[in-house]
């Protein structure tokens, strides 16, 4: 009663009257445009929710732990395993880096596992290693079957029963067709040796999960998040759906998938996808009648983005795998690899392994982040997240069952185009810097040189090994957001020519210095030689100042107004004697006469920034 006499003081505020407010401070601007998220997925995100944007949620009825398992596994606490990834296939130098690894906190443990020929092989590569007490994960392997034949002999020569061992394969028939143009042995082969790796797992490695649907595939190829999740669901009920019928029991196969998703820097998106990868599992599964929950229960293993990382400024790598290991763990992940900061131009080394390490091991020991079972629970905003993407991913996932399922899509080349239009926008964004990749393409270190560092080659630059003859299916090819923009610095760095970019500031303090800031971020981006000025008193001392710097590039730094008494001497006095010369901003009533004066080129907002570099690395023979 004295809650209910508490809570009669505040009345409740309809959605009307909030809407009203927002409108008002708007001040006629836009509500759509300022306020409203238009994502890449194709839906809207509001400015904020309410209780009445869950009405018809069924799922929030559950509990952690309970059918459909959007809230997790766990019952009362969120533990994940912190998985260390190896990349090295030197069996001495693996085993080095994985004894450090358990030493310093680690509970799983990733290996690459080709040359593995012998059971002598895999006792370096375990030496010391308790493996009943850490997960070992296999990533690649020549042959998966063979391979934990050999782990089950060691683990009976160290005296451990199998049946308690703790893991995975990352066999993915589906992965290796889109990587390579043709399937491993054949469609009828992999799906065989997939039938093969269930069977033999429910016999001996009942804890072990021999297969793996690679949506991080998708994501670092460049797809959103509802064509992420829903080609990947497809994919792993395609593998239900025909070991079913090849003779497998349902619940032997659904317990042994995991589903390994990338992790963007989306933050409250990414924690929603894997809340609705449950949901929808769930729905998938209950059509297949297990006899059991344990089908239900999808492994999920999450990685952070390689989409994501940058060769420039790479300690912003930190940051954002941060915050992707962060939606992870909060959205219930069962374990979670992050990629060392230096992963897209270096080998790691002990360095990069600690702090990819470290972040899990910060969000568990010092945020707390394994102790409350689903803390996203309850929030308006990714409660509603979670039913549109799942929506959204179910349309997908319907679009490739319509198809014949998720092979025939790959034949078909559907979700490679879906994957690949996605792709252009994204880098149509970035290219525009609708999309900041700080460090980038949007304020760059200017002093900062990489060249030297690089030891996986030319971004961009494919090596062809993955490419097949005669492929079956088409190639979906993954990549780095950043890519583009550091094949231009680099090919700076790496010229014997440095241009160089003056600033002839003038006129009104306030739009001189934004200017003159927005051109040298611009210019900054391909590695180009920024000489800023404080201002200049007449547009003739400004273009002899610039004639004596030996510059380049000339860019014109002042407001609108004032473009008019500086444009016409200044290119009078540099027309011919620069290469180019530059006005930032666009007043557009003045274009052509401005160009008619001698300005060669408009940089502003709504420039397409790597075009334009692209033209004036050309220019000057970078290219």
């Amino acid at each position: 009663m004295e809650d209910n006499k508490l809570f009669s003081e505040f009345p409740p505020v309809p959605t009307e009257k909030w809407e009203e407010v927002i409108v008002k401070d708007l001040k006629g601007a836009d509500y759509e445009k300022k306020l409203v998220w238009h994502t890449i997925e194709g839906f809207n995100v509001k400015p904020y929710y309410r209780a009445e944007d869950l009405e018809g949620l069924e799922y929030l009825d559950s509990n952690p732990g309970q059918h459909p398992f959007t809230r997790g596994k766990h019952t009362d606490n969120n533990v994940w395993d912190v998985r260390q990834d190896i990349l090295t296939a030197d069996i001495k130098e693996a085993n080095r880096v994985a004894l450090d690894a358990v030493e310093r906190g680690a509970t799983s443990l990733g290996f690459c596992a080709k040359g593995i020929r012998s059971v002598d092989d895999l006792a370096v590569l375990l030496k010391g290693i308790y493996i009943n007490a850490v997960s070992i994960n296999f990533m690649c392997a020549d042959d998966y079957l063979e391979l934990l034949r050999l782990y089950v002999d060691y683990a009976n020569r160290q005296g451990i029963d199998p049946k308690e061992l703790q893991g995975s394969c990352a066999f993915d028939p589906f992965r290796y067709a889109l990587e390579h143009g043709t399937f491993h042995r054949s469609e009828e082969g992999d799906f065989q040796m997939a039938k093969q790796l269930v069977e033999y797992a429910h016999e001996v490695l009942p804890k072990f999960r021999v297969l793996t649907v690679h949506g991080s595939l998708l994501h670092n190829a460049g797809s959103n998040i509802v064509q992420e999740l829903g080609f990947s669901l497809a994919a792993a009920n395609e593998l239900v759906a025909r070991l079913s019928e090849m003779g497998c029991k349902m619940e032997h196969v659904g317990r042994t998938i995991v589903l390994n998703v990338g992790i963007g820097s989306t933050y409250f998106m990414e924690m929603a996808k894997i809340r609705a990868a449950r949901l929808l599992w769930s729905k998938i599964v209950e059509q297949y009648k297990p006899e059991c929950d344990c089908p239900y229960k999808l492994f999920i293993h999450a990685t952070t983005s390689a989409w994501n990382q940058s060769v420039y400024d790479p300690y912003v790598n930190m940051l954002r795998s941060t915050t992707e290991a962060m939606s992870a763990c909060i959205a219930g992940a069962d374990s979670i690899s992050v990629l060392p900061f230096d992963n897209a131009y270096t080998e790691p080394d002990d360095f990069g392994y600690r702090i990819a390490r470290n972040q899990q091991l910060l969000l568990k020991e010092e945020s707390y982040l394994d102790k409350i079972a689903d803390p996203a629970a309850g929030s308006y905003y990714i409660e509603n997240l979670t039913d549109q993407i799942a929506r959204g991913a179910w349309e997908h996932f319907l679009k490739v069952e319509e198809l014949g399922g998720f092979c025939k899509a790959i034949r078909q080349g559907h979700v490679q185009d879906e994957v690949e239009q996605t792709a252009r926008k994204r880098d149509l964004d970035i290219a525009t810097r609708k999309t900041t990749i700080l460090g980038t393409n949007q304020y760059p270190n200017l002093l900062e040189k990489m060249g030297g560092k690089m030891e996986h080659g030319e971004p961009g630059v494919c090596c062809g090994e993955c490419a097949a003859q005669n492929a079956e299916v088409r190639l979906l090819k993954p990549y780095r957001g950043a890519e583009a923009f550091e094949t231009l610095r680099l090919a700076t760095e790496r010229s014997s020519k440095r241009p160089k970019v003056f600033l002839l500031t003038y006129g009104n303090l306030t739009m001189r210095k934004a200017r003159a800031g927005f051109a040298t971020n611009f210019f900054g981006v391909a590695g180009y030689e920024i000489i800023d000025n404080p201002g200049f008193a007449t547009p003739e001392e400004g273009a002899k100042s610039a004639l004596e710097s030996g510059a380049d590039i000339v860019v014109l730094c002042s407001s609108d107004d004032e473009y008019a008494e500086l444009t016409q001497p200044v290119c009078n006095a540099l027309k011919g004697k620069v290469k180019s010369l530059v006005l930032a901003g666009y007043p557009k009533e003045m274009v052509e006469t401005y160009k008619g004066y001698g300005i060669d080129e408009f940089i502003h907002v709504k420039t397409n920034v790597l075009e334009c570099l692209t033209a004036f690395q050309k220019m000057f023979g970078i290219l």
